[in-house]
């Protein structure tokens, strides 16, 4: 369903694994929010992105992993989708995942020099797991990416272990946390993830 002066374009854009026990329907029923937002029947029916050169939603059964590089039109009550979304897909994901959700100020002209307004323009990243411990280290891993990135533009790679170290004892005391009030196992460290930046986006995450 196209949403007639919908005041932004809603990119979703991510990758989950998924339990090997986990099937098509399963997975339409979590992301029902969603495809029921877009105003569709079922989850197929809304799997087709608004722009044609966007791979849209799809699972692969064969892999176990739900990819998602999706926009819709929208309004701010889109973040309450989201919520759902989330709670939803820990219920059914492997291991932790990022997803990055893009808000595109449809109304905002970067060209239009006669006016002064700053685009509304919004990027969230949400995370999802089988348990806190699990999306605790993927933000884990994109955090210390991001630094990495950040300060290799400064210093060598070789230099900044005991940065990394930092981070991880950060990290640690959290999981330490969360073992001591939840009983949870701490997941490995590790290395790796996505990075996201600020600024003004382009419209494909790729």
């Amino acid at each position: 369903m196209t949403r007639y002066n919908a005041p932004f374009e809603i990119h979703v854009h991510g990758q989950v694994v998924l339990r090997p026990d986990v099937v098509f329907e399963a997975i339409q029923d979590a992301l029902k929010p969603l495809w029921k937002y877009a105003g569709a029947r079922s989850l197929s029916d809304a799997a087709g992105s608004s722009y044609e050169d966007e791979p849209g939603i799809k699972f692969d059964p064969t892999e176990h992993i739900l990819q998602m590089c999706w926009t819709v039109s929208g309004d701010d009550d889109f973040r309450q989708v989201l919520d759902e979304i989330c709670m939803n897909l820990n219920e059914l994901a492997q291991t932790g995942a990022a997803i990055e959700v893009t808000f595109y100020d449809a109304e905002f002209d970067e060209e239009d020099d006669e006016t002064d307004e700053e685009s509304r323009d919004d990027f969230l990243m949400l995370f999802v797991g089988p348990d806190p411990a699990a999306i605790m280290q993927v933000q884990r891993d994109l955090l210390i990416q991001d630094v990495i990135n950040m300060m290799e533009r400064h210093f060598d790679g070789a230099e900044l272990g005991g940065v990394v170290a930092e981070i991880d004892k950060l990290f640690s005391q959290r999981f330490d946390d969360l073992v001591n009030s939840l009983q949870l196992g701490k997941p490995p460290r590790g290395s790796g993830g996505g990075g996201h930046g600020g600024g003004r986006k382009p419209r494909h995450l790729h």
